[in-house]
């Protein structure tokens, strides 16, 4: 109604100029309005808005009242969030038209006891408007070694069938459409959130996401074992998709719940919690902050966790590390006050350390621009496999984790250029690569190169229902639902998918293990040169 308004004012101001305004100064005064919109809404319409404006209009009030309207109706049009808000009019720094981008809302109409009917409305077609794709970030790369299993067999419904056991549900795509048969009910609402992520790629790229059918599993451990299909007589092993791989397993790695929020313990959206993290880190800046290594969360879940509550501190020791436990369910009942990542940038060091398998906590550390202190990780998410020792993190061994981490901090603190450098890499390589646009990509790229493996025609299983954002949502309370509003698409993408990269060759990816491999030695030789010369 808003925007409607603001048009008709605005188109009535220009009317009402009449002949008391000449053409030009009528043409400057719109200029005005686009130019300097955003300076005005920022609380420099004293300065700049009636400024340059006051002397073409003979009525003053009354050209504020309709300038405030114009402002108004070009703001709601313009591009401010992603995928959540339409495409602007205007480009004010070229004046170039663009397509106008319709929402389409979340549609809970119906009761909220009542199952939920999926819209039709939306739109079924990609349609671009670019011809030329950015190239993906290198970490895309790795969907070609991860599907690299099946490139000879291809995937057949066998497989499929077989993999049931394996996984807490199936996903089926035809003509656009997701439906879903659920086998187990996982832990929390990992699982629901997941396909409500799927839901939002296909509403990113209507009618772009191929026919398909997958398993998936949301637990924490691998579970397509490389052991289990080896020998004379084994079967070929079924493709199921996973939050984390490792080296001895086949599990597909696809992004976890978390990007569209974590609502059991208050994590919000990705985009929403990298933004107060980054306005979090401000507080305090790097050369100012705690010069010990920092880690919050629960030990319990890993006997590795538990191990490195031994190097907090205590009457024997200092090995400048300062844990804190989280007790998730006092946390709960006190509102989650004392757990917000972005009050968690306070000190120098943040420690990353794996739970019951590969930990969400990752990306968040990361983006912390403390020098993160990496112990070594067993299994692997999507996009980790392309950070570099030494460029985006600290190499922390796994059996020396308390000598390891008193040297890292030592070192960082000798040499804080270095350190807070590494810290910032990190930081940056989160930010620029791990961003929402380039997730959906990435969701997208591996589902195409998964699809094209099939050997059969995807078809609805009897006992799936179709799932649509009406479907999960609406029934959904509290922060679940408030997430999913947060995160939703509400308008097709206006460009291209990034365009996916080729395959690492083999050589390529034993280069990338020999350079970690002399990266790690070269910091153990530092570090015992530093232990020689400390006194026990």
């Amino acid at each position: 109604m808003y925007i409607y308004q603001g048009i008709e004012a605005g188109i009535g101001l220009w009317e009402s100029l009449g002949n008391t305004v000449s053409m030009a100064d009528r043409v400057q005064i719109f200029q005005g309005v686009r130019a300097y919109g955003d300076e005005v809404i920022q609380g420099c319409f004293s300065k700049v808005g009636v400024g340059r404006l006051k002397g073409l209009v003979s009525t003053t009030t009354t050209f504020i009242f309709f300038f405030f309207l114009l402002i108004a109706a070009l703001l709601n049009r313009m591009e401010i969030r992603g995928t959540s808000i339409g495409q602007s009019i205007f480009d004010s720094r070229t004046s170039k038209t663009y397509h106008e981008r319709i929402e389409f809302p979340l549609n809970c109409s119906n009761s909220v006891n009542l199952p939920q009917t999926c819209p039709e409305n939306y739109p079924s077609v990609f349609q671009p408007q670019e011809s030329s794709a950015r190239t993906c970030p290198d970490y895309f790369r790795w969907i070609h070694q991860d599907l690299k299993q099946w490139k000879s067999s291809g995937i057949t419904e066998d497989m499929i069938e077989r993999g049931k056991p394996s996984a807490d549900f199936r996903l089926v795509i035809v003509n656009g459409k997701a439906y879903v048969e659920k086998y187990n009910k996982p832990y929390q609402t990992r699982d629901v959130f997941t396909i409500w992520g799927i839901l939002q790629l296909l509403r990113l790229y209507p009618g772009k996401v191929p026919d398909l059918d997958l398993l998936f599993y949301s637990g924490d451990k691998t579970m397509i074992m490389k052991r289990d299909y080896k020998g004379l007589n084994a079967t070929s092993p079924p493709p199921a998709f996973h939050y984390c791989g490792e080296k001895a397993a086949l599990d597909i790695v696809f992004p976890d719940w978390t990007f569209w929020g974590w609502a059991e313990v208050n994590i919000k959206p990705w985009e929403e919690t990298l933004r107060a993290i980054k306005k979090g880190r401000e507080r305090i800046k790097w050369g100012k902050r705690e010069p010990y290594a920092y880690w919050k969360g629960n030990p319990y879940v890993a006997k590795d966790r538990v191990d490195l509550l031994k190097c907090n501190l205590s009457d024997k020791n200092d090995w400048n590390v300062r844990i804190y436990k989280q007790d998730w369910g006092k946390e709960s009942q006190q509102g989650f006050k004392h757990s917000k990542l972005e009050d968690q940038c306070t000190h120098r060091y943040k420690i990353y350390i794996e739970g019951a398998t590969w930990s969400v906590s990752e990306k968040y550390i990361l983006a912390c621009d403390s020098m993160t202190l990496l112990i070594k990780p067993k299994y692997y998410d999507f996009f980790s496999r392309s950070m570099v020792s030494m460029q985006h993190y600290w190499p922390i061994r796994r059996k020396n984790k308390c000598r390891d981490l008193k040297f890292a901090v030592e070192w960082g603190n000798n040499h804080p250029h270095e350190a807070q450098a590494i810290g910032k890499a990190g930081s940056k390589f989160i930010e620029e690569t791990l961003t929402m646009r380039n997730v959906y990509d990435y969701m997208f790229h591996l589902l195409n190169e998964y699809s094209k493996l099939l050997k059969f025609k995807p078809t609805v299983p009897s006992k799936a229902h179709r799932v649509c954002a009406e479907s999960v949502a609406c029934l959904q309370k509290g922060l679940w639902k408030d997430f999913m509003v947060q995160s939703m698409v509400k308008s097709p993408s206006h460009k291209l998918p990034c365009a996916l990269p080729p395959p690492y060759e083999p050589q390529a990816i034993q280069a990338s293990l020999d350079r970690e491999d002399k990266i790690t030695r070269q910091v153990e030789t530092w570090e015992t040169e530093y232990w020689k010369k400390t006194k026990p």
